[in-house]
C-alpha cells in the first residue's frame, strides 16, 4: 500500500470562501480510496504561488516531513497542475529533489503525466505555462480594471483609516455596487490629527503618542501624506502610463488647504518667526508667540480694569475667551518654569565644551574617526536590512512587519548620514559661535526671562523659538526649537530615559522637543 499526502492550494481569500479547499481534499480522498492508497498527511495551502513558489508555509511543512520520514512517503498528490504551480521553474526543482533525489514520485490526478515516458518534460512544460499564462491574463485584466475604476474617482482598494468599504445590496440580497463612505467612529481622530500638526507647534510623533498611540508610526505618517484624505486619488504609474492624480468621487475629510498646510509642516516650510506689528509691552512679551490649542488662532494681551480701579494685564484668546484667558503674571511665571527646566545637565554641558574644543583644534584624526565610526554604522543597517528582506523572501515575515522594520532602518540610515554630513561640512566652524552663544543663554535661561527687559526677551525668544508655541494652560508645547539646542536637550532625554516608546527614533522628525506632556529635563 502506497503512503500519500495530500496537498490542497488556492491562493484567493474568494476561493477559500468557496471552500476550494474542501472540495480538493474530498475530490483527493476518493481518489486515494478507490487505488488503496494510504492517506498520512493532507496538507491545506492558502498563499499564493504566483510570485512566491519556493516560500509557500505548506509546502515547506511538505519538504520537512519528507525530510524526516524518509522512505516512508511514495506519493504526493494534487487535484490539478494549476493548483500545484504555475512556475515551470519551481515544477522542474520540486521533481529533482523529490522524485530524482529522495524517490517520491508526485503527480495531479487530473490529467497525470507518466514520468516514464519521453513527452513528460514537455506535458510538466505545457501544463505549467498554460496555468501560468492564464494567471498573467487574469491579472492583466484585474490590474487594467483597477486602473480604469481609479481614474474614474472610485476607489478599488480596501478604505483608508477613517473611511469603510460598503457593498450595496439590491432586494433580493445581491451585492450590486461598491463604494466607499466616512466612517463617523474613526474620522473624527483622522482630522484632529491633521488640525495638530497643521498648528505646526508640536512634532508629529508627539501628537501621535498623545491622541493616536494605537496608530503606528509608518502608519501615522502615511496618513497625513495620503492625497485620499483632501478627495484625491493616486493612480499609480505603469509601463507605459504615468502616474496620474485625479479627483475622488468619495467625500474628503480634510480640506485641500489643510492637507497642504500639513505637507508644508512635514517638509519644513513653515517654520517662520512670529512678527510683531506693535510695540512690545513688558507685560505681554509673549504675545504673538503663544497660540490658541482650540483654534490656534494667536493669544493676545490686554490689561482689565478691576472692581477696586486697578488695571491688570490678560492674555486671552480673540475667538472666546472660553479658550483660554490668563492673568499674563501667571502665564509669564509659568513660562520662566517652562523655559528654566530646559536647562541641560553637566555631562551633556561637558559633552558640548568637548566638542567645541575639537572644532577649535581642528583635529581632523579624531573627526575622520568618527566618520569611520559612522560608515560602519551605515553598513551594519544596510546589512540589517538586507537580512530583513531575506527574512520576507522566505515567509517568514509578513509585509506589515517588513515595511515597519525597513522603515525603521531607513530612518536610522538618514540620521546617521546626517551625522556624517555634519562632521565631514568644511564650514563647521560656523556653528561654533551659534553652539557657544546657545549654551550660554540655555544655561541662564530664567534669568533672562525674569530680569531682562522686554526687547531682549524678545531676541531670546527669536534665538530659542523658530515658530510658535502652544499653551493650554497648563503645558507649552512647540516643535520649532532652535535646532542646536533641540540636540542637546534630547540628548539630555536620552541620557534620563535611554529607553524610548517603541522604539521610536525621535530624531527621525522635524524638531522633536519637547513633547507633548513631557516635562522638560532639569538640571
Amino acid at each position: 500500500m502506497k503512503n500519500v499526502i495530500l496537498y490542497c492550494r488556492v491562493s484567493s481569500d474568494e476561493q477559500k470562501t468557496n471552500t476550494s479547499l474542501d472540495f480538493q481534499e474530498k475530490k483527493l480522498r476518493e481518489h486515494c480510496d478507490k487505488h488503496g492508497y494510504n492517506v498520512v498527511e493532507c496538507y491545506h495551502e492558502d498563499f499564493s504561488g504566483k510570485h512566491h513558489d519556493f516560500v509557500r508555509p505548506e509546502m515547506k511543512k511538505i519538504r520537512d516531513y519528507c525530510k524526516k520520514h524518509k522512505h516512508e512517503v511514495d506519493l504526493i498528490l494534487f487535484l490539478r497542475w494549476d493548483r500545484f504551480s504555475r512556475n515551470p521553474e519551481f515544477a522542474y526543482m520540486f521533481k529533482r529533489i523529490f522524485m530524482d533525489e529522495w524517490g517520491i514520485n508526485f503527480n495531479a490526478i487530473e490529467s497525470p503525466i507518466d514520468f516514464s515516458s519521453t513527452e513528460w518534460s514537455t506535458l510538466l512544460s505545457n501544463y505549467c505555462a498554460a496555468a501560468h499564462t492564464e494567471n498573467n491574463k487574469i491579472s492583466r485584466r484585474t490590474r487594467d480594471g483597477i486602473r480604469e475604476t481609479m481614474l474614474s474617482g472610485r476607489w478599488a482598494n480596501s478604505a483608508p483609516r477613517g473611511y469603510k468599504n460598503v457593498h450595496i445590496v439590491d432586494s433580493n440580497g445581491i451585492t450590486t455596487a461598491k463604494t466607499i463612505e466616512i466612517d463617523e467612529e474613526k474620522a473624527p481622530l483622522i482630522r484632529a490629527i491633521f488640525h495638530e500638526v497643521a498648528k505646526g507647534v508640536e512634532a508629529p510623533c508627539a501628537i501621535r503618542r498623545r491622541i493616536a498611540p494605537e496608530i503606528p508610526e509608518s502608519t501615522f505618517l502615511d496618513i497625513l501624506r495620503n492625497i485620499f484624505y483632501k478627495g484625491k486619488i493616486r493612480v499609480p504609474a505603469t509601463k507605459t502610463e504615468p502616474e496620474v492624480i485625479v479627483d475622488g468621487l468619495h467625500t474628503p475629510l480634510v480640506t485641500e488647504e489643510l492637507f497642504d498646510t500639513v505637507q508644508d509642516i512635514m517638509d519644513g516650510k513653515r517654520k517662520k518667526q512670529p512678527k510683531l506689528t506693535k510695540p512690545v509691552q513688558p507685560e505681554f512679551y509673549l504675545r504673538k508667540y503663544l497660540i490658541c490649542p482650540h483654534c490656534g488662532r494667536a493669544i493676545t494681551g490686554a490689561f482689565s480694569t478691576g472692581g477696586s480701579g486697578g488695571k491688570y494685564p490678560y492674555y486671552f484668546c480673540p475667538t472666546s475667551g472660553k479658550h483660554l484667558r490668563m492673568s499674563a503674571d501667571t502665564v509669564n511665571d509659568a513660562f520662566v518654569d517652562y523655559v528654566s527646566g530646559l536647562r541641560p545637565n553637566e555631562a551633556i554641558m561637558q559633552l558640548y565644551y568637548e566638542i567645541l574644543n575639537d572644532l577649535r583644534k581642528e583635529n581632523a584624526r579624531d573627526i575622520r574617526a568618527m566618520i569611520d565610526k559612522i560608515d560602519g554604522e551605515i553598513y551594519e543597517m544596510n546589512e540589517r536590512m538586507n537580512k530583513i528582506e531575506d527574512k520576507y523572501l522566505d515567509g517568514e515575515i509578513d509585509k506589515d512587519a517588513y515595511n515597519r522594520m525597513i522603515n525603521r532602518q531607513k530612518q536610522q540610515v538618514k540620521a546617521a548620514e546626517d551625522r556624517k554630513e555634519l562632521l565631514e561640512t568644511p564650514n563647521r566652524g560656523k556653528i561654533e559661535p551659534q553652539l557657544k552663544y546657545s549654551m550660554s543663554l540655555i544655561d541662564n535661561i530664567d534669568k533672562f526671562f525674569q530680569y531682562a527687559p522686554a526687547e531682549v526677551k524678545i531676541r531670546a525668544l527669536s534665538s530659542i523659538f523658530s515658530g510658535k508655541l502652544e499653551f493650554d494652560g497648563k503645558i507649552f508645547r512647540t516643535d520649532s526649537m532652535n535646532s542646536v539646542l533641540a540636540l542637546i536637550y534630547q540628548q539630555t532625554n536620552e541620557l534620563r530615559n535611554p529607553k524610548k516608546e517603541n522604539g521610536e527614533n525621535l530624531s527621525t522628525f522635524p524638531a522633536s522637543v519637547p513633547g507633548a506632556g513631557v516635562e522638560p529635563a532639569q538640571g
